[in-house]
């Protein structure tokens, strides 16, 4: 989860990244870049873990930037 968060270069919903928000403050979305599900995969202890990712396919829903305030 953590290796993950590092990885992420956006804000989105709860996971804030001072660099990535917007000039309120708001989480700033890469959608374009993240729009995915990510497994990470275990490689053994001192190994970088193996990113696995499943691209989000919406039909009913769009990505969209959000206010959470």
């Amino acid at each position: 989860m953590c290796v993950d968060a590092l990885e992420r270069r956006e804000s989105c919903g709860g996971h804030l990244r001072v660099e990535s928000q917007t000039e309120d403050g708001e989480a700033l979305r890469d959608d374009a870049r993240f729009a995915y599900v990510a497994a990470w995969e275990w490689q053994g202890q001192g190994q970088r873990p193996v990113l696995h990712e499943e691209p989000l396919k919406f039909e009913h829903v769009h990505l969209a930037q959000r206010s959470y305030k």
